[in-house]
């Protein structure tokens, strides 16, 4: 197998994040219900936030997934059931950790990592620049579940 040296910094093959995931099966409510029973607007929340990086990368092992936010973008609260790495490549990130009582922040810069043990819910505000970024897990990226929390949402309307 070759291996493909991508430039993720450039602009070529960014596509916008679809916004139709409310229905996402894999996508929780905190409380374990499905998404789509949730009283939150994926598509407003998400809309014009994010690109997905379409280009091929060839690393069997490396369950990742390229990202790009605009600035000052807020990734509502989230956890995951697995273990994630969050490599920032351009721009910044501020992560806002942990639980009520135990809560932390941290900037994460170019070249910087954040790791997000599962079940901790966490918070990502882009940068004055926005943030170029992979998020990467130790399993198949169709194995993630991913449980949405209250804050930085758009409500739904009734």
């Amino acid at each position: 197998m070759g291996v493909f040296v991508a430039d993720l910094l450039d602009d070529a093959d960014w596509v916008p994040l679809s916004l139709d995931q409310q229905a996402n099966p894999t996508y929780f409510w905190h409380d374990g219900r499905p998404l789509s029973e949730a009283p939150v607007d994926f598509a407003a929340t998400f809309d014009g936030a994010m690109w997905m990086c379409a280009k091929r990368i060839r690393i069997r092992q490396f369950n990742r997934n390229p990202l790009r936010v605009r600035p000052h973008f807020v990734v509502p609260r989230h956890h995951h059931s697995l273990d994630e790495m969050v490599i920032v490549l351009a721009g910044q990130y501020r992560i806002d950790h942990g639980d009520a009582g135990d809560r932390a922040s941290i900037t994460v810069g170019p070249g910087e990592y954040f790791i997000s043990r599962a079940g901790t819910p966490y918070t990502m505000t882009a940068g004055p620049e926005g943030v170029t970024y992979i998020e990467t897990w130790p399993e198949p990226v169709p194995e993630l579940l991913t449980y949405w929390h209250d804050e930085g949402w758009v409500d739904r309307d009734p």
